[in-house]
């Protein structure tokens, strides 16, 4: 079994035993500890990995209205190109107040199943925080971290790489 079967099969366990542990859990509250579990509920579905099952491609944030946000290896600090993305992607949440949005963390295929997943948390939370900072209520915002399980590239290279550390940006409703 590859790497990559691997960790899907590892994340779809965690899915279901999530499913199972937690069905008493308060909606809007970030899985596991600190956020770095698999997400939160209380928006509903239609994130890229629904989508995925369904057998559509996966998106990029140039086919929505809301852009994307890429990070540097092993990071979720926001640079000044993220802020401005996130300005922006703030915006449109302002003038779509009933828009809900799932905030996809996701990382490069390097480091452990299990890191992987708690950085695309981190990096889904950093980026709700801030669009929380700017006056969006948290309750429109849900994270959920993929880890490298959903990746736009599959090629061993930096650019490639580049490509799938990021944040993605799902509306759910609107």
């Amino acid at each position: 079994m590859d790497k990559r079967l691997l960790g899907v099969a590892v994340f779809g366990l965690l899915v279901a035993v999530a499913g199972v542990g937690c069905s008493a859990k308060k909606k809007g509250t970030e899985a596991g500890a600190g956020g770095a579990g698999l997400g939160e509920e209380g928006l509903g579905s239609g994130g890229s990995l629904d989508r995925y099952r369904e057998g559509a491609p996966l998106e990029t944030g140039e086919q929505g209205p809301l852009k994307d946000i890429h990070f540097p290896f092993d990071s979720y600090e926001l640079d000044d190109q993220s802020r401005t993305i996130l300005r922006e992607n703030g915006n449109w949440l302002k003038d779509n107040p009933k828009a809900k949005v799932e905030l996809e963390g996701h990382c490069d295929e390097r480091g452990t199943v299990e890191f992987n997943l708690a950085l695309g948390a981190k990096r889904a939370r950093a980026a709700k925080d801030y669009l929380v900072a700017l006056g969006i209520a948290s309750d429109r915002l849900a994270t959920i971290s993929y880890g490298e399980e959903l990746p736009l590239c599959t090629e061993h290279t930096e650019e490639c790489w580049a490509r799938n550390r990021r944040v993605h940006f799902v509306v759910l409703s609107d």
